[in-house]
């Protein structure tokens, strides 16, 4: 029998209790920690954890790409559509140069995306606590 980490074990509790709002914050989250690790690495010039950091922070994009709905989310959802497929093609990019101006701007855009997004899931609970 094999016991995972307390950090592990909570972090999977949180999803799974998570609210779907939540889980877009936590996937943004893990976004912006993968591309500073991608970031620590090019400054180390550590090619391993560049390599697994940017690959991850890749299939964050790619599932975030996923959970949009351009029928219910209309222009809001095509802009970030547009806005994850840049990140994407920045990201393919980055790491093979080493670029971390690049990098550094991917990860203000994260940011500044996660933040937004925590603003949105906090309106949400708001708006149900108003309805409840």
């Amino acid at each position: 029998m094999s016991f995972s980490k307390p950090s592990t074990s909570y972090r999977e509790m949180e999803i799974h209790a998570a609210s779907p709002e939540r889980l877009v914050v936590i996937v943004f989250e893990q976004l912006v920690v993968n591309l500073e690790r991608a970031r620590i690495a090019m400054e180390r010039d550590d090619v391993a954890l560049r390599v697994l950091s940017l690959g991850r922070a890749r299939g964050l994009l790619y599932e975030l790409f996923a959970t949009l709905d351009e029928h219910n989310g209309g222009p809001l959802a095509v802009q970030l559509a547009d806005l994850y497929q840049f990140m994407l093609v920045e990201l393919v990019d980055v790491g093979p140069r080493g670029d971390i101006k690049t990098l550094r701007k991917l990860i203000s855009m994260a940011t500044a995306l996660r933040d937004g997004f925590v603003g949105a899931a906090e309106q949400v609970v708001v708006e149900r606590r108003k309805s409840a």
